[in-house]
C-alpha cells in the first residue's frame, strides 16, 4: 500500500498524533532519563506494531510510511528510521512472552543502552532467555559496546556455571549457588598466545601478563591478590598459581591451572591450599575459600567423583585455546644483527 493511502486512513493518523502526544509527554528529551524514557517509548512503539498487526493492516510500505511520518511529526528527533522501527517490533516480538512473568521487564530493557539492545537482539534472535542474560550482565557489569560484543561472539550464556563442582554440598544457600554462577565451562583463554608445545609456565606467564583481560574473562568482583603467592604451612612452603579475592562472594578464590587432562591427584593439592587460606588468610567477614582448577581436558565423571571425597568447595573447568604459534617460531626470525647486516650489504 502507497503512503498516501495510508496516512489517509483515520485510524492511522489517530495513531500518528498519539505517538507524537506520548513522546513528548513522556519528556524523552530530559537529559537525565534520555535512554530510559526512549527505550520504554521504543518498548510501548513495538507493542504497538505488533497488537495493532500494522504490517498486514497498512500494507508492505507501512515501515516507510511510519517512519517518514514519525520524523515530520517529530522533526528534531533522531532514531524513527525504517530499521530502527523494525527492531522494535523485534525487541517487544522476543521478549512479551517473558513480560507476563516478568513485568518489570521493560524497566531492566530501559537501563540498557539501545545500541546494546540491537546487538542483543541480533545474537540472540529465538532465545529470550539468552537475550536476558546478556540484559543483566549489561547491567550488572556496566559493559561498553565492546565488551558485550565479546562475549557474544565467545558462547558466554552456555558456558556460565558449568564448572564440575561440590560447591552446593560444601557452601550454605546461597553462596553454593552464587559460587556456582560465577565458573565457567570450559574457560576462553583466546586473548593470550603461546608456543604450540607450551607448558604451564608459559601459559600462566600469558595469563598474568593479560591479567586484564584474564579478569574480564574470570567475571565481575576478582580482585587479584597474586601469583606463587607464598603460605608458609608449618615448617612448609607452599606456592599457589594465582589467588584472587571475590568482592560479590566475600571470599577469597584460590585458581590452579593445569595444562594436562584433569587427574583426581590435581585437587588433594588445591583442597590443602584451600584449607591453609581458611586458617592463615580468611577474617572475620569473608566466607569459606573457594578452589578452582582449570585444566586442558578433563572426564565429567572422574571429576565428580574425585569432588565428592573432598570437604572444601572446589570447582573443575577446561579451558580453550586457539591462538598458538610454532615452538620455534622465535627462533625463525632473523636477528638484528642479520637484518642490520643485509642492510649494510
Amino acid at each position: 500500500m502507497a503512503k498516501k493511502s495510508v496516512t489517509a486512513d483515520a485510524e492511522y493518523k489517530s495513531w500518528i498524533s498519539d505517538l507524537k502526544k506520548r513522546f513528548k509527554s513522556g519528556q524523552i528529551k530530559a537529559a537525565i532519563k534520555v535512554n530510559s524514557e526512549l527505550i520504554k517509548f521504543y518498548w510501548s512503539l513495538g507493542k504497538d506494531i505488533v497488537l495493532k498487526q500494522a504490517e498486514s493492516k497498512w500494507g508492505s510500505g507501512f515501515f516507510e510510511s511510519l517512519s517518514s511520518d514519525l520524523r515530520d511529526a517529530l522533526p528534531d528527533v533522531k532514531g524513527f528510521s525504517v530499521t530502527n522501527l523494525k527492531y522494535m517490533k523485534y525487541v517487544y516480538n522476543l521478549f512479551r512472552k517473558e513480560m507476563e512473568i516478568r513485568p518489570q521487564l521493560v524497566d531492566e530493557l530501559s537501563l540498557v543502552p539501545w545500541g546494546h539492545i540491537r546487538y542483543i537482539v541480533d545474537a540472540c534472535r529465538n532465545n529470550p532467555k539468552k537475550a536476558l542474560f546478556f540484559v543483566h550482565k549489561v547491567i550488572d557489569n556496566h559493559w561498553s559496546r565492546t565488551i558485550l560484543l565479546n562475549f557474544l561472539d565467545t558462547d558466554l550464556y552456555e558456558r556460565q556455571g558449568k564448572a564440575v563442582s561440590n560447591f552446593s554440598k560444601n557452601l550454605s544457600f546461597p553462596q553454593g549457588e552464587l559460587a556456582q554462577q560465577l565458573t565457567k565451562d570450559p574457560y576462553n583463554f583466546d586473548f593470550i598466545t603461546v608456543t604450540e608445545r607450551y607448558e604451564e609456565k608459559e601459559l600462566k606467564d600469558a595469563l598474568i601478563h593479560n591479567i586484564e583481560k584474564f579478569l574480564l574473562e574470570l567475571g565481575r568482583g576478582f580482585a587479584y591478590m597474586g601469583r606463587e603467592f607464598r603460605l608458609q604451612i608449618g615448617k612448609v612452603e607452599k606456592f599457589m598459581d594465582m589467588l584472587f579475592y571475590n568482592t560479590n562472594l566475600h571470599c577469597y578464590v584460590v585458581i590452579e591451572v593445569k595444562t594436562a587432562e584433569f587427574d583426581s591427584d590435581n585437587i588433594g593439592q588445591l583442597g590443602t591450599y584451600v584449607t591453609a587460606v581458611n586458617h592463615i588468610l580468611k577474617k572475620d567477614g569473608d566466607n569459606p575459600t573457594v578452589g578452582l582448577l582449570i585444566c586442558k581436558t578433563k572426564d565429567n565423571i572422574l571429576a565428580q567423583y574425585a569432588l565428592e571425597s573432598m570437604a572444601v568447595p572446589i570447582g573443575i573447568s577446561e579451558y580453550e585455546l586457539s591462538k598458538l604459534y610454532p615452538a620455534d617460531f622465535k627462533s625463525s626470525l632473523p636477528s638484528i644483527k642479520e637484518i642490520e647486516s643485509k642492510l649494510n650489504g
